[in-house]
């Protein structure tokens, strides 16, 4: 592996760094510590290119956040809030009032749209530090947010400080960055959900896919048919109360995701998973009666009834209430372990299902499992397969791909966040194997299914899933820092995915998830200095 130097004016092109992997008790072994390393080698996700040069700008109780010209409309709007949330994510740590102007004349933080930047794409960003100020371009507000996410790295954990002289050219490797929640196992306030936004934004994650029902809860008000969540959300794994969203409650979610460029892809699983649904609605099941409220965990032993007409009046009233309530482009309808539906139904369910979902103007989503169906023209496939799983199955996904289907990458003994690090960790499961911090990472996105090009890989994303997950402090441990080597599979070049460096680089964010009270594993092989 290249070294990354220190001296002023290197240049490091973090796509020209070689991959290699490393595990075991020295996976962790490195030239410098992570309190060695200079500020732009400790950026999480690395970045395209950081280049440190001449002396920087002082960050300080003078320090003013510019909104500069090349927008109008809606656009200079979003500018705005992009300023305005920067300042407010730069305030808490550091104390400095930090107002936001419009006009790019003068030093500070300078925010700027330029539709013809060179290098960044639609989501990426060049960040330009000297004596005056800092100077942050983007093709997009998204791209804004973006380099504003990367200052933060830069500016000192606490107070006034100094941003370090350089350029930073940055943009995504992948267009899909996510990560899952189930809030169906057990039950989580919008609250709580609203803080993994912010948690997951600023390492540009931009993709939040929330599993809205399952088995044990259906958590979301569909007016239409409210006993699903009046009924079918009062219970959880386990046997706790549950709970569910209000419409309102889920739009504002869905907002607050927006503000900081975070998608809301909502998840209905079907037509297994069902049961609570099944249990609040006696029409759903073929033999007109609805079984009890389930709280234990096996799976793949409920389905909707195929063969009635009814089932899908309830596919269409559900999707199309969701659609009116999700701007975004997706919805996803699951279609895993259906192990009770036969093949036949399962593919005539899915076709109908896919038909709601479009004629609601949405793309579909689903895990991968319907390509042994009939995905729909331009439907993603979820893949969450791992090392164990079928040939056959795994050259089913790669036939859709071929066809044309993009995917999205969430191989369970890699990035599903619920498998235990290993035999110590005491909440999450372990049916994938033991996921220690270095297998979640060490793996390349770009080359992982055999027959499946770079070119059809949408992106990654890590789900987790709730069975035994039933707390904050639990969700948080389970969650960091493995979501941060999926943010940098998603986002960086794959010559820059390197364990030894990135092991490093993680450790260095530890006063960073210290300072927000986020909770994560201290693992073994990350080599910390606190």
């Amino acid at each position: 592996m290249r070294v990354l130097r220190r001296a002023l004016g290197t240049l490091l092109v973090l796509g020209a760094v070689s991959c290699t992997t490393a595990h075991g008790d020295d996976a962790s072994a490195g030239d410098d510590p992570p309190a060695a390393l200079a500020p732009f080698e400790r950026l999480l996700p690395a970045p395209l290119s950081a280049r440190a040069e001449g002396p920087g700008y002082s960050f300080g109780p003078g320090t003013v956040i510019r909104t500069g010209p090349g927008a109008d409309g809606e656009v200079r709007r979003q500018v705005r809030r992009v300023a305005e949330l920067l300042a407010e994510q730069l305030r808490g740590p550091s104390g400095l009032p930090l107002p936001v102007v419009d006009g790019a004349r003068g030093e500070g933080i300078r925010l700027r749209i330029d539709a013809a930047a060179e290098g960044v794409g639609e989501e990426g960003y060049r960040l330009q530090s000297g004596p005056s100020g800092v100077d942050l371009v983007a093709r997009t507000p998204a791209g804004l947010f973006r380099g504003g996410q990367t200052l933060r790295q830069l500016v000192p954990v606490a107070g006034p400080g100094t941003v370090p002289g350089g350029t930073v050219t940055d943009r995504p490797r992948f267009a899909h960055r996510g990560a899952m929640v189930d809030i169906a196992r057990h039950f989580f306030t919008v609250e709580q959900v609203k803080r993994y936004v912010d948690q997951l934004a600023q390492y540009k994650v931009n993709t939040l896919h929330v599993h809205l029902t399952d088995d044990q809860g259906w958590r979301l008000v569909i007016d239409s048919w409210p006993r699903l969540a009046q009924y079918g959300g009062a219970g959880e794994v386990g046997g706790g109360p549950g709970g569910h969203w209000t419409k309102a409650e889920y739009r504002e979610l869905v907002a607050y995701a927006g503000e900081r460029y975070v998608e809301v892809v909502p998840e209905i699983d079907m037509p297994g998973h069902t049961n609570a649904a099944l249990a609040s609605y006696a029409e759903l099941n073929c033999d007109g009666k609805a079984p009890e409220r389930y709280t234990g965990t096996k799976v793949g032993f409920s389905s909707l009834c195929v063969g009635k007409e009814r089932t899908y009046e309830f596919v269409d009233d559900v999707l199309g209430e969701l659609a009116e309530l999700t701007p975004g482009r997706y919805l996803h309808i699951g279609g895993d372990e259906a192990h009770v539906t036969p093949a036949a139904d399962y593919a005539a369910f899915m076709d109908r299902a896919q038909e709601a979902v479009g004629r609601h103007g949405k793309t579909v989503v689903a895990w991968h499992q319907l390509a042994s169906a009939r995905p729909a023209a331009g439907a993603v496939l979820q893949y969450w397969g791992h090392d164990k799983t079928s040939a056959a199955d795994r050259a089913a996904v790669a036939a859709a791909a071929k066809a044309g289907h993009p995917l999205i990458l969430s191989p369970a003994d890699r990035v599903y966040l619920d498998m235990k690090y290993g035999a110590a960790t005491k909440p999450g499961l372990a049916w994938a194997g033991y996921v220690p911090v270095s297998r979640a990472y060490s793996w390349d996105p770009g080359a992982y299914l055999a027959g499946v090009p770079e070119s059809a890989v949408l992106g990654v994303e890590a789900p987790l899933w709730t069975e035994n997950v039933a707390t904050r402090a639990d969700w948080e441990l389970m969650a960091f820092p493995r979501v941060l080597g999926l943010a940098e599979l998603g986002w960086s070049p794959a010559a820059a995915l390197d364990w030894t460096s990135y092991s490093r680089r993680l450790a260095a964010q530890a006063p960073r998830l210290d300072a927000q009270d986020i909770g994560y594993f201290r693992s073994p092989e990350v080599p910390w200095t606190r």
